[in-house]
């Protein structure tokens, strides 16, 4: 079983323009966990709920002092991951879990690797899934 079999194709996407906010509201509409950060249609980076979350966590709860510089609503680009661990179509799904526990991430784009374009991505729910067929077989 390779990663074609198991991605996600046509995954939603963020860029390094999009707002936390906005990133959220994908997450949330799309009910997925992580988002691939393209620019001009190339991967740059990836973003999970969990960098939000902790971005929000770690975020002063009050109101800003007038004048601050810190922007109420930032951009994702300062909060993703801009080295991501990525993997082709042929990557078997062993190597695929291996990938995975040893970054500890919860998803992997899948790239061309000639153009660098995001074609899906493999997240731990996809494996799941493949476990659970294996098991009922």
């Amino acid at each position: 079983m390779r990663a074609t079999d198991l991605m996600t194709e046509g995954p939603t996407f963020a860029t390094e323009l999009t707002t936390v906010d906005e990133a959220l509201d994908l997450l949330y509409e799309q009910d997925i966990r992580h988002l691939p950060v393209v620019r001009q249609g190339e991967l740059v980076g990836i973003i999970s709920d969990r960098d939000l979350r902790k971005f929000l966590d770690s975020s002063p709860a009050e109101e800003p002092v007038p004048g601050a510089q810190e922007p109420r609503n930032p951009t994702i680009s300062t909060l993703m991951s801009t080295s991501p661990v990525q993997i082709d179509p042929e990557t078997e799904a062993k190597e695929i879990v291996d990938l995975m526990l040893l970054h500890q991430v919860g998803a992997l784009p899948v790239v061309d690797r000639e153009t660098n374009e995001v074609l899906g991505i493999v997240s731990y729910v996809d494996l799941l899934r493949l476990l659970r067929r294996m098991l009922d077989s």
